[in-house]
């Protein structure tokens, strides 16, 4: 905040500080970054950028002025390789940091923008890409299951609120009451582990939701019969979905 206030009136965080502030990017660099509307000297301590920000651009967080998460991704764009800013476009929807004002919509306010490719390529990129954070070789498997099998791809490791408790639930589908939980041993190997999950998912049934527990095996030993499981469970038309009208079943939710 003292770098802020020592930039003046009009001076905000942006950029990599930004970026730690909002916990999109860790940042280790010993200069803070700040954006100020008039040309001024940096010093040993406070690196200033000049750019006039829009008010939408601009937010307040933890009481300081800083660039909004999109603003912040399309600055960093300027100088980050491509696969930085869609890891950038990945910590935003995992931490649901949505905003008003879209990257989108930067891209059509700053056409000829430094980075403006690669924040056009990430969000391309990312669109057929699955919501979250994939943690373990199984997460990661049952993505392209939903895809083969045309499903509507979840939110991975997904916060839920149930029963006073926050649970962290491994694919959710938003705007549903399903929930799947895949199953390794690795993640469910001790007694304490399994009566844990066991409580859970009565919590979670209790608060509404529908719980079904998958494993590596049953995806290999039969995948169609859990493509068609889940889609009765999702309330999928099958008529609808062999038109191949309804994109939800090959893109995110």
């Amino acid at each position: 905040m003292a770098a802020v206030l020592a930039s003046g009136p009009d001076a905000v965080l942006s950029h990599y500080s930004a970026a730690a502030l909002w916990q999109i990017r860790p940042n280790s660099r010993t200069r803070i970054d700040i954006t100020v509307p008039h040309c001024t000297r940096s010093s040993k301590l406070i690196r200033r950028h000049v750019s006039h920000l829009s008010p939408d651009e601009v937010t307040v967080e933890e009481g300081i002025p800083v660039t909004s998460v999109p603003r912040t991704i399309f600055d960093l764009a300027a100088t980050e390789p491509l696969d930085e800013v869609k890891k950038l476009l990945r910590e935003m929807e995992f931490l649901e940091l949505r905003d008003r004002l879209s990257l989108w919509d930067l891209v059509e306010r700053y056409p000829g923008r430094r980075g403006i490719r690669k924040v056009r390529s990430a969000l391309e990129g990312l669109k057929d890409e699955p919501v979250g954070e994939q943690k373990n070789p199984l997460e990661e498997r049952f993505a392209p299951f939903c895809r083969r099998h045309r499903l509507p791809l979840p939110r991975f490791n997904d916060p839920i609120e149930a029963g006073g408790k926050r649970f962290q639930v491994d694919c959710h589908w938003p705007g549903t009451n399903q929930i799947a939980e895949l199953d390794g041993w690795q993640a469910h190997k001790s007694r304490s582990a399994f009566r844990e999950d066991r409580a859970r998912d009565r919590k979670l049934g209790a608060a509404g939701y529908s719980v079904i527990h998958l494993t590596w095996n049953q995806l290999d030993d039969e995948p169609e019969a859990i493509a068609a499981d889940l889609r009765v469970l999702l309330g999928i038309d099958q008529e609808e979905q062999r038109s191949g009208e309804d994109p939800r079943y090959y893109k995110r939710p």
